[in-house]
């Protein structure tokens, strides 16, 4: 299976935030998943670890 890369834009958008916040996300949030090279000015979140780090988010929320 192909892995999904997301740009700060698409994270921008799929979390209805400005797109420079997923990277202030990285210094704020020790879980928040790295983000990969894939060439240079070409840097990009694999979808698989944003889903798996949404998971993980969800499961320690207090359920109401």
């Amino acid at each position: 299976m192909l892995e999904t890369y997301l740009s700060d834009r698409q994270l921008g958008a799929r979390y209805n935030v400005h797109h420079l916040t997923p990277r202030r996300w990285l210094n704020e949030d020790p879980t928040f998943p790295k983000p990969v090279k894939l060439s240079p000015g070409c840097t990009r979140w694999k979808l698989s670890e944003i889903e798996a780090w949404e998971a993980a988010k969800a499961a320690t929320q207090p359920k109401s």
